[in-house]
């Protein structure tokens, strides 16, 4: 196992917040996979009653599976049923692929290549 590796399982998702008025950021680093969801969704969730936009910031995530993306999706849900606006920002090519290749892709409102509202 290589050094990267052993850092990666040592915290294989850590988010840092940060609250400016009616917006929150979300920095995200790590992976967002089976077993880790739950950490952002609950960050997120805790969020949403209480801000009106949300930026999710995907710069140092190494990794997202199906899990991942399926809270994400749920997340939308949740925002959009609230009034939150969700934004996606800094995604790599892999998780934009998997957004392409599971058609998430068309229900988000892309900005640039690397940003995306869910509207």
């Amino acid at each position: 196992m290589s050094a990267g590796s052993a850092d990666a399982q040592a915290a294989p998702l850590t988010l840092r917040t940060v609250l400016e008025g009616d917006t929150a950021a979300v920095y995200c680093s790590g992976k967002i996979t089976a077993g880790l969801t739950g950490i952002l969704r609950d960050e997120i969730k805790s969020l949403i009653p209480r801000t009106k936009k949300i930026v999710v910031d995907l710069t140092d995530i190494t990794q997202m599976d199906s899990m991942g993306l399926g809270m994400i999706v749920s997340l939308y849900v949740s925002a959009k049923t609230s009034g939150t606006q969700l934004i996606l920002i800094n995604l790599s090519q892999r998780v934009r692929d998997l957004f392409r290749i599971t058609n998430v892709w068309s229900i988000l409102e892309v900005y640039g290549e690397n940003i995306m509202r869910m509207p």
